[in-house]
């Protein structure tokens, strides 16, 4: 069984010096025209922005590409059909994920390829802290309060958040044969990953109010869907993946 390591107070945002490594960060997007300037601005010099298009209607896969940007269509909806098609897409070793939506900094993912690389860690997750009252409302905190809390009664993971802002190797990913398309795939990510003997490490990364609409947990609604889509993958059995190197048995 994996531990995640203890979190680092460091503060990320005195690190974001470029990482020599080869670096894909996926974007899933939903109609984001108003926040893809700012998301893309921030992306790491050297690292390839790949903007997966789940059905915008708004131009923002247009938008996109003029920024400069990879785009890659997905036409089944969900969130996590528009990870796994970024993944799938991806060619550098390391991939991370960050919402497209400008809550996050994709520029605070530096010091989370720093520990890949070093090898410190095979999953790098964000723990969301707030930067105002209204970034992370009480129903999206209590659901996310909620799961972590299944999580660690199902594999013994101490983890706070399951936040989307994210970094592991490419090849390592592809092989926990991620399933889920909906809201439950950052959950199943980090369960098979656990399974599979990983190193998993939190790092605290600023939160701030969203762009836009939320799709999912702007609402009640959208907040209880994606609990019942992460207590589906908890309940499913543990799979026989491929351990990572060096993990004991």
């Amino acid at each position: 069984m994996t531990t995640p390591s203890d979190e680092s107070g460091e503060d990320v945002s005195d690190a974001r010096e470029p990482v020599a490594a080869s670096v894909d960060v996926v974007l899933p997007c939903l109609d984001e025209a108003e926040a893809l300037p700012q998301v893309l601005a921030r992306i790491p010099a050297g690292w390839r922005a790949l903007v997966v298009d789940n059905g915008s209607i708004d131009g923002s896969a247009d938008i996109a590409r003029a920024l400069g940007a990879s785009v890659v269509h997905e036409e089944r909806r969900g969130f996590g059909a528009a990870c796994h098609a970024g993944l799938t897409a991806a060619t550098a070793d390391i991939v991370c994920f960050c919402d497209c939506d400008a809550s996050l900094d994709p520029a605070d993912l530096v010091p989370f390829v720093r520990r890949i690389v070093a090898g410190e860690a095979d999953l790098v997750l964000g723990r969301r802290r707030p930067r105002s009252r209204g970034a992370w409302p009480p129903h999206a905190r209590a659901g996310n309060l909620a799961v972590t809390r299944l999580l660690r009664r199902r594999s013994g993971l101490r983890l706070r958040d399951l936040g989307p802002l994210r970094a592991a190797r490419r090849e390592p990913l592809l092989a926990l044969g991620l399933s889920d398309r909906r809201s439950g795939y950052p959950l199943q990510m980090v369960v098979r990953a656990a399974d599979a003997g990983w190193r998993i490490a939190e790092y605290d990364v600023p939160y701030r109010p969203r762009a836009g609409t939320s799709k999912v947990t702007g609402t009640w609604r959208g907040t209880w869907q994606a609990v019942r889509d992460m207590s589906r993958v908890l309940a499913e059995p543990p799979l026989d993946l491929p351990a990572r190197e060096g993990a004991r048995p």
